[in-house]
């Protein structure tokens, strides 16, 4: 493969996943279009073209190799990688002091982001399954967030401050406080777990296969561990 040259992300498009790289060469400023899907990542991945799989931002400053596409009919980028991003350092660096962003909430291919309001960069915005997603009218709009796993620039991510979660997840949250067993029901037996219904049919859990249960069996268990989108159960013997 031809030597690598650098450049900057000036532009991406995430509905078509896609990013414009803005780079000099000969002393003359160019603009070459990369493919920043998973798909691609992954696949240069397996060929050791890339060393990980990287969610890419405006202001990322990446090393490439500029080719023909496959269809012959323009020049585009391949074997993209990360190298660095001054705007995304001073946000990490400000999360240590006081982990509290705005931006705007955007959804691309149906996954949802956040902009930040100056530097224009997306993070990712991880729901839980029991939380309810936001509004057509909510998008767009301000929100304020806080950067996660920021020890990790390329598995990054924005938790929002305001949060909803269907009634269920209520319930099961002042479960869990007070420490009150639940009348679970069998919904399915597999050869290594049971399958409960905790709160409803939208909370559910498991707990280790035991011989004789069958679908629709009551099963007393507490529930030891809630998080945003994991439950953990026990049986009261």
């Amino acid at each position: 493969m031809s030597q690598k040259i650098e450049g900057k992300i000036s532009f991406i498009n995430h509905d078509k996943q896609y990013a414009m790289i803005d780079y000099e060469e000969g002393n003359k400023k160019k603009t070459v279009r990369v493919s920043i899907d998973d798909k691609t990542q992954k696949q240069m991945k397996e060929k050791n073209l890339i060393k990980k799989i990287h969610h890419f931002m405006i202001g990322d400053v990446v090393s490439f190799v500029v080719k023909l596409s496959d269809r012959g009919d323009r020049m585009v980028a391949v074997g993209t990688e990360f190298l660095y991003n001054n705007a995304l350092d001073v946000l990490i660096n400000k999360s240590f002091l006081n982990n509290k962003f705005i931006g705007y909430l955007k959804i691309a291919d149906d996954k949802y982001f956040v902009k930040e309001i100056d530097s224009y960069l997306f993070f990712p915005v991880p729901f839980s399954p029991w939380q309810l997603l936001p509004t057509n009218e909510e998008l767009n709009e301000q929100v304020n967030f806080s950067l996660e796993n920021v020890a990790k620039k390329e598995k990054i991510f924005a938790t929002l401050f305001d949060n909803k979660y269907i009634p269920e997840f209520e319930q099961a949250v002042k479960l869990f406080k007070t420490k009150t067993p639940v009348e679970a029901t069998v919904f399915k037996v597999t050869p290594h777990a049971i399958h409960l219904n905790i709160v409803g049919n939208k909370i559910q859990a498991k707990i280790p296969f035991e011989e004789a249960t069958l679908v629709g069996n009551k099963i007393n268990v507490l529930i030891t561990y809630l998080g945003k989108s994991k439950i953990a159960v026990e049986k009261i013997v």
